[in-house]
């Protein structure tokens, strides 16, 4: 006898997904939650002053909207509102406009001189097909395409370095800094092969899809998700953490949205020893050090345009952002890193007093880092926007540590579930036909260490509870 058909440790947006998924084929599910607020990456809180909501991680999401998970999903009626900036990204210099990526190419194009005719030809077919490219991409790691010239064309250039590939593509300075901000969301070193995949998914995705915030902070996005759950007849428990899964109920199936370093501390006794030894080769890739600030008003950017972009890539030049991000991935610390910056509240009226506003930013550190990065990080954004600082109500830091603290699976402040290294995009946790499929009969794994890998898309949930419908329920 069991007590639930299947029980889901960790209520990230994968472990939500992994449980709806079941619940959607009328089996029972209980999530069990260590924290006292479900959602893991995709949570917001009153971190600074009472009344200005921030996002406690992720922040902006083009990989939420394209998910096709998520698609087939009601989310808006459980009460999810997307809300578009007019402009996805902007990236400023010190002497001349932004380069930004609009929805329209056009557009983008026009600030990429003299390289937009370039940019859009690299980007325009990847845009034109990203519903079934991003099908491909958020997929497992093996399987049989859909579309396989489509995914061979990406292939080809995502595989490569994004330095490579920009300044190969690229004649001048802005389209080449654009490309390296995106390809910087892969928290890896820029002349290492690979990067240049979550750089083209992103361009892609932002002309697709654009890149929204949820109405209220990113906690929506968890609260529509358990909604839903909770619709289909799922239970949701938190302050709920699990020591081993042994002290769990009865269930016939157990999926873990977990890195492999917490697998290893609750289900050591049950996973043969040459899988633990695969587990403990997983890599962890270079931390975050965050802040959030409470602000008397709108960051003054030098240029107007940055007023209309949800985020902000805060670097300068491709050559400075290469060695910022080099600096991290090697375990050394950048005295000018790059700093990614959301700003929601331009957009959000629902996230501050009046007359107030939010912003969130963060730069990259080596993994385990303590070092205090806010003088670094403010500097960056006192550059590009004069008189900021004069503007700062209140900030909430937290380094790698905190971060760790504050959620388990960022281990040494890593976001992305592990490092995204070229080896560990294709063989992700371990080498395995299944990527989700444990030695152990039906205990599967379901975070982010998975493929795809890191994001707010609940992908690798999905598959790992077909995984599980197949090789335990038999479905």
């Amino acid at each position: 006898m069991t007590d639930y058909d299947a029980i889901v440790v960790g209520s990230g947006p994968n472990g939500l997904a992994a449980a709806i998924v079941l619940a959607r084929e009328g089996l029972s599910v209980l999530v069990r939650e260590a924290q006292a607020t479900i959602g893991g990456g995709a949570r917001s809180a009153e971190l600074t002053l009472p009344g200005f909501i921030h996002d406690v991680c992720s922040a902006v999401h083009p990989m939420a909207v394209s998910s096709p998970f998520f698609r087939s999903l009601p989310l808006a009626s459980h009460g999810l509102q997307w809300i578009q900036p007019p402009l996805a990204l902007a990236h400023p210099f010190d002497d001349a406009p932004p380069a930004v990526l609009d929805r329209n190419f056009e557009s983008t194009a026009a600030t990429l001189d003299p390289d937009g005719e370039a940019y859009q030809r690299l980007l325009e077919p990847m845009t034109r097909d990203w519903e079934t490219l991003a099908l491909e991409i958020l997929g497992p790691m093996l399987h049989i395409p859909s579309c396989p010239l489509l995914l061979a064309r990406f292939g080809l250039r995502a595989l490569r370095p994004a330095s490579s590939l920009a300044r190969s593509v690229f004649r001048g300075p802005r389209a080449r800094a654009l490309f390296a901000g995106l390809a910087s969301h892969s928290i890896v070193a820029l002349d290492q092969p690979g990067t240049s995949a979550i750089g083209l998914a992103l361009a892609a995705a932002g002309h697709a899809e654009g890149w929204p915030i949820p109405r209220g902070g990113s906690q929506q996005i968890t609260e529509a998700l358990a909604s839903y759950l909770r619709s289909l007849g799922g239970t949701i428990e938190a302050n709920a953490p699990v020591d081993a899964i042994e002290s769990l109920p009865p269930a016939r199936a157990v999926l873990l949205d977990l890195t492999p370093r917490q697998m290893l501390k609750i289900a050591a006794k049950r996973l043969p020893e040459d899988y633990m030894h695969s587990l403990r080769r997983f890599a962890y890739g270079p931390g975050v050090f965050k802040i959030d600030w409470a602000l008397s008003g709108p960051i003054p950017w030098r240029n107007p345009e940055c007023d209309g972009a949800g985020t902000m890539h805060l670097g300068g030049s491709l050559e400075e952002i290469e060695a910022g991000e080099a600096a991290s991935w090697n375990g050394e610390d950048s005295v000018r890193p790059f700093v990614l910056l959301a700003q929601p509240s331009l957009f959000d009226t629902t996230r501050m007093p009046a007359g107030r506003h939010t912003a969130w930013g963060y730069c990259h550190v080596p993994n385990g880092s303590t070092l205090d990065m806010t003088e670094a990080i403010e500097a960056q954004v006192e550059r590009f926007a004069p008189g900021f600082r004069d503007l700062v109500l209140a900030r909430h830091t937290k380094n790698t540590a905190q971060l760790e603290h504050a959620n388990a699976n960022l281990v040494g402040g890593d976001i992305g579930g592990g490092a995204n290294s070229l080896r560990q995009l294709l063989i992700r946790p371990t080498l395995a036909l299944d990527s989700y499929r444990t030695p152990v009969k039906d205990l599967y794994l379901c975070s982010s260490s998975t493929p795809p890998g890191g994001g707010v898309h609940g992908m690798c949930g999905y598959q790992a509870a077909r995984s599980a419908l197949k090789n335990t329920f038999g479905r």
